[in-house]
């Protein structure tokens, strides 16, 4: 399947997070997505390196900056088997300072898959992750797809989706 790009629409799916009440919940792409602006944001993996000290911590960092520019919703998602709600729940939690981006869970990698956005690392005993990517939504058109080659965090960065902005 071709990867998403600038014009297509977002495809639906279900993913995973615990609400504020720390209830399993699950919930719709496009019912957080439709009749706003949105950045979705996909790491390969909770607790790496880059994700854990670059990827996410730009995008808490640059959530009221994003928001000022209109952006409604800020969502991370991890598609990558284990990353499932309960892994994003501990992870969410080692940045106090979030207030805007929503941790969901791509646990069976549909969604990633859907995306056209997987990335196979299995022969570095990895398997089956998401790419590094950012994208910009509008009312469920995509309006830049910034997305990272190997691993890579060039052009997927909270200050690339600003510069676009």
């Amino acid at each position: 399947m071709a990867p998403i790009a600038v014009g297509d629409s977002i495809p639906d799916g279900t993913l995973a997070f615990f609400d504020e009440q720390d209830q399993l919940q699950s919930v719709s792409i496009h019912s957080l997505t439709a009749g706003k602006k949105a950045v979705l944001f996909a790491v390969p993996g909770a607790f790496t390196p880059t994700c854990s000290l670059k990827h996410v911590p730009g995008f808490v960092e640059k959530a009221d900056e994003l928001k000022s520019k209109g952006v409604d919703e800020i969502l991370c998602i991890s598609g990558k088997i284990l990353n499932d709600p309960f892994v994003m729940k501990a992870w969410a939690k080692t940045f106090p300072d979030n207030k805007h981006v929503k941790f969901l869970a791509d646990g069976s990698g549909t969604y990633t898959r859907a995306l056209g956005l997987e990335l196979d690392l299995t022969d570095k005993g990895l398997g089956i992750r998401s790419k590094r990517y950012a994208l910009l939504v509008e009312d469920l058109k995509v309006k830049v797809a910034n997305v990272e080659a190997g691993g890579e965090f060039t052009v997927s960065g909270a200050e690339d989706i600003l510069k676009a902005l």
